[in-house]
């Protein structure tokens, strides 16, 4: 299963490197020196990791045949895609690989049924379940250890314990499919902690 790992974003310095946007919690498996990864735009790889260094927070790598600024920059917004054995698990009990919870039923603890997870959305402070409701609308549920309390991937559920009104029609939003929902693992947060997708 093909999953993407990181972005690639602006070169960094004249020798060829670039910046990433990483996606995943395990950069130093999915992003570590010889990892050969396929791209989107295909035509653009695939990219093999000549090096790799955090520089000021961020990880800069620089990839084979890639030697200055304008190679760099051409790579600019492509996407890393590593392939992953689907029925891989993260170390973490707590953490899911996005492909594991799409299309599981979310449901109350009583059972009431809330919809169906379309699809991840990874935003900076957290991660996002978009759920299609059975009349066709569609709602975020925060995915924190709050209010998703149980992820059960041998019975294809989540149950929640949402909020008041954050189910409420009236608040419901239309999502839209961006980049950032395709991210390669998810992580319940806990109050105060930032999500585990990276």
């Amino acid at each position: 299963m093909q999953l993407v790992v990181a972005r690639i974003g602006r070169a960094h310095g004249v020798r060829g490197e670039v910046t990433v946007e990483v996606r995943t919690d395990e950069p130093e498996l999915r992003l570590g020196p010889g990892a050969v990864l396929a791209t989107d735009p295909a035509a653009s790889g695939p990219l093999t990791i000549a090096t790799g260094r955090v520089h000021s927070g961020r990880l800069l790598l620089r990839f084979e045949g890639v030697a200055d600024r304008g190679g760099a920059e051409a790579l600019r917004n492509v996407l890393l895609i590593a392939e992953v054995d689907p029925e891989e698990m993260p170390d973490d009990p707590d953490e899911y690989y996005d492909h594991q919870l799409m299309d599981l039923d979310v449901v109350l603890a009583d059972g009431t049924e809330i919809g169906r997870i379309t699809e991840i959305s990874h935003l900076p402070s957290q991660d996002l379940f978009i759920v299609e409701r059975p009349d066709g609308s569609e709602i975020m549920i925060p995915f924190v250890g709050d209010i998703v309390t149980e992820v059960n991937l041998a019975e294809q559920r989540a149950v929640v314990d949402p909020p008041a009104g954050l189910l409420d029609p009236a608040r419901a939003e239309t999502a839209s499919a961006g980049d950032d929902a395709h991210g390669e693992r998810t992580a319940a947060s806990e109050p105060g902690r930032e999500d585990g997708a990276r």
